[in-house]
């Protein structure tokens, strides 16, 4: 997203959290390129979702955003941010379903922590990383929002510090606790 682009993205965002219907009407097109991004990621580093498009991903994430009152987003980053995890919340319901007995069987997760580069176990699946990801958040959010940055969103360490507004040692920092979290959370019981 280019710096020009941000303080327009900014202002329709306060416009739409302020009731403008037609801001949000404006703004989708800025940040649509951005989002394709987001949503290309996502579906690159889940495989599992291949009768699901990049577009249709974020089509999704439009349609929960017309769909909702106006949010209060404080500026383009925070929007990606949110979309980012709303893509992350479609993908993970569509694992559960396909996870499903009445569905047919298991979804299969080794490709996915293998894109990941996580340390996590066999036999963990989405719906359970998800719920890891969510306690983290309630334990330290920032950590959360660096896992999500770096891996649903597929920011770099520098990309993240710059986007959380902290430095790189702290978002590396972040980043290997985060991770040392999540194997601990994803073990497998024995």
């Amino acid at each position: 997203m280019s710096a020009g682009n941000d303080g327009s993205i900014t202002q329709l965002l306060h416009q739409w959290g302020d009731g403008d219907q037609r801001a949000l009407e404006r703004l989708l097109p800025l940040v649509y390129a951005d989002l394709r991004r987001i949503a290309g990621h996502l579906l690159h580093a889940t495989p599992g979702h291949a009768t699901l498009q990049t577009t249709a991903l974020v089509h999704d994430v439009f349609l929960r955003l017309l769909g909702k009152a106006p949010a209060e987003f404080a500026d383009s980053s925070h929007l990606l941010n949110a979309s980012a995890r709303m893509m992350r919340q479609t993908l993970v319901d569509r694992a559960r379903k396909a996870h499903s007995e009445k569905r047919g069987g298991r979804w299969i997760r080794d490709e996915f922590t293998e894109a990941l580069e996580l340390p996590i176990p066999d036999g963990t699946d989405l719906a359970e990383l998800d719920r890891a990801l969510n306690d983290l958040e309630s334990v330290h959010e920032r950590m959360a929002k660096v896992v999500e940055l770096r891996y649903f969103v597929g920011l770099d360490v520098a990309e993240v510090a710059a986007t959380l507004d902290i430095t790189e040692r702290t978002a590396r920092r972040d980043w290997v606790a985060a991770r040392e979290w999540l194997k601990d959370r994803l073990q497998p019981c024995a």
